[in-house]
């Protein structure tokens, strides 16, 4: 017995009379078997959100269930793949059926042929239990691909081990279980709606450092953590997660490309092969993995892609890896939910977007964290989130903003004025806020300088100052301001522009060490300090600005990384200058 389609709506298909139905199952469509998933049970009608296009289906075509919910398969083979929504691998696509996904079509996420080199780290007669590590394959010369126990597998002894090449559905251990015997691959399969689990959450105390100044100092992240993007069209959200993927301290790239042009995905594509890793020189793909679903995909898929990618990245954070998962952007899986809702009748919340899109969001955003994995032995792993959100004309206060704002622990707001004036990140730092940064004082003052929070905090404060004092300036004018005051304006101007300012396309300026940062931020204040004493000693604001260690101080920003002490060089002449301009007065 099949069921039946009554109705079609878009990426909505009503059917009736599946045998078995469930929610969050699988199903196929039409003759072509589309590719669904039942989202709403009532009665004998299933409500059916399709991941491809519907046009040409009717009522009356067949609908069969898989009897599975939508499921990843996890296993060696990930990394440098490029999938849709619902892990089929475009590169695969592309090279059977030409530039465009023909519908219906089904092929495995991992590749059923490819033999991978399976080392054993278990012995027959050793007890395992869900989490431990069986074995290693080098998935990439960058990425060690660790096959554990499957989660759903209780303690248990091993009685075989099989070493040498084996594919990903080939058994590479034996295990005697309580339950039975149970026959392990390298290849798993998980819901995508279903979290995996862990052995328990850690405290997010060591930072993501990403190389980018206004963030690392102003506005980080924890390992773990959680940060969103917000900002309109051209603040530059995509280069600022383009950004992160280079340089953020993690592991493991997932990139989410969802419901964005093609062309910046296209950009994504092309770029990422041509990037080398900083730490080893190898091409970045090697610990990338992209999930592309643009905007002239189907829609439905916009959700199934969110979900995939974070499944992803959790079977990565298993293995004890910190991962970084960018989503670009959340707003597009929002305006998915959105239509889905509209077509399901559901009641309209604020501009018509799904009472439970709060809900549906944090649910989403939860999945981070730092942990300490499932297993014996104790390793610790962190997923950390950093969500896009495009809100039309760079409203704040809309649905989807607002929904993330009260999750995330992460504000990095683009301002499109900064945009316009060419600062880039266009991060508002007036308007951007980190709730990690107490926790990550200590981490802070022991690797980067015990200052190091302090400077941050007067650099800040100076910042807000400014922000004041430009109000009477643009009421009086500039000479209304004593000389400490215009101090202060100069001093914030050599923060912007020499400090949070960052070329993405220098190629020593496009990423910053926190040794670096912290020199370069002491050696602004420092200037600003010993200019204030001299001004207190009678020596003139035009002259100190006058100084050519003003020039070094704006230019010391393209130090390279192993020239460091040319900084604290520049330190000193600072205070030689500035005390020389102070003698002559």
């Amino acid at each position: 017995m099949k069921g039946r389609v009554v109705k079609v709506a878009g990426p909505l298909v009503v059917a009736e009379d599946i045998p078995g139905a469930r929610m969050y199952d699988v199903v196929r469509v039409g003759e072509r078997g589309l590719i669904g998933e039942i989202i709403e049970l009532r009665g004998r009608r299933a409500s059916i959100q399709v991941y491809e296009e519907t046009s040409g289906l009717g009522p009356g075509e067949v609908v069969i269930s898989t009897g599975r919910p939508l499921s990843v398969e996890l296993g060696p083979g990930l990394m440098s793949s490029i999938y849709d929504g619902i892990q089929r691998p475009l590169d695969v696509i592309a090279a059977m059926a030409g530039e465009y996904v023909t519908r219906g079509i089904e092929l495995p996420g991992l590749d059923r042929e490819r033999r991978w080199e399976f080392v054993p780290a278990v012995e027959p007669g050793q007890t395992v239990k869900a989490g431990d590590l069986l074995g290693t394959v080098e998935e990439t010369p960058l990425v060690e691909h660790r096959v554990l126990v499957p989660p759903d597998v209780p303690e248990g002894t091993v009685e075989e081990v099989r070493a040498g090449a084996a594919t990903v559905e080939q058994t590479v251990a034996v295990l005697k279980t309580p339950t039975g015997r149970r026959e392990v691959a390298m290849l798993q399969r998980w819901p995508v709606r279903r979290p995996r689990p862990v052995g328990r959450k850690l405290p997010p105390v060591v930072p993501l450092t990403t190389g980018q100044r206004v963030i690392d100092t102003f506005f980080p992240i924890a390992k773990g953590g959680t940060a969103c993007i917000p900002g309109p069209f051209g603040s530059g959200k995509t280069v600022v997660q383009h950004q992160l993927s280079k340089w953020a301290d993690a592991d493991i790239i997932v990139f989410i490309g969802c419901g964005e042009r093609g062309n910046e995905m296209t950009d994504v594509l092309l770029e990422f092969p041509e990037l080398k890793d900083p730490r080893s020189g190898r091409p970045l793909m090697e610990r990338t993995v992209l999930v592309a679903n643009t905007s002239n995909m189907p829609v439905a898929a916009r959700e199934a892609s969110i979900y995939t990618g974070i499944t992803i990245a959790e079977y990565y954070r298993d293995m004890g890896y910190d991962v970084a998962l960018m989503a670009d952007s959340t707003s597009r899986w929002a305006e998915a939910l959105r239509e889905i809702s509209g077509r399901l009748e559901e009641m309209p919340g604020e501009e018509g977007y799904p009472a439970y899109l709060g809900s549906r969001a944090a649910e989403f955003y939860e999945r981070s964290g730092r942990v300490v994995c499932l297993g014996s032995s104790a390793r610790e792993g962190s997923l950390s989130i950093v969500g896009a959100v495009s809100p039309p004309g760079g409203d704040l206060s809309e649905p989807v903003t607002q929904a993330t704002l009260r999750i995330v622990k992460v504000f990095w707001g683009l301002d499109d004025r900064l945009a316009q004036r060419k600062h880039f990140p266009a991060i508002n730092w007036l308007l951007s806020y980190s709730l990690y940064t107490s926790r990550l004082d200590p981490y802070y003052a022991e690797q980067a300088g015990p200052d190091f929070p302090e400077n941050r905090t007067r650099a800040m404060a100076i910042m807000q100052e400014e922000a004041e004092l430009e109000e009477i300036v643009r009421l009086v004018g500039v000479d209304a301001l004593s000389p400490r005051q215009r101090l202060t304006l100069e001093t914030a101007k050599s923060i912007r522009e020499d400090f949070l300012y960052q070329s993405a396309f220098h190629e020593v300026d496009t990423y910053c060490s926190m040794a670096k940062q912290h020199r370069l931020l002491r050696l602004i204040l420092a200037f600003h300090d010993q200019a204030l004493r001299a001004l207190e000693a009678g020596a003139p604001l035009e002259a100190l600005l006058e100084l050519p260690v003003r020039e070094k101080i704006a230019r010391a920003r393209y130090t390279p990384e192993e020239e460091l002490e040319r900084l604290d060089a520049l330190a000193a002449e600072v205070a030689t200058q500035v005390g020389q301009a102070r003698a002559r007065t």
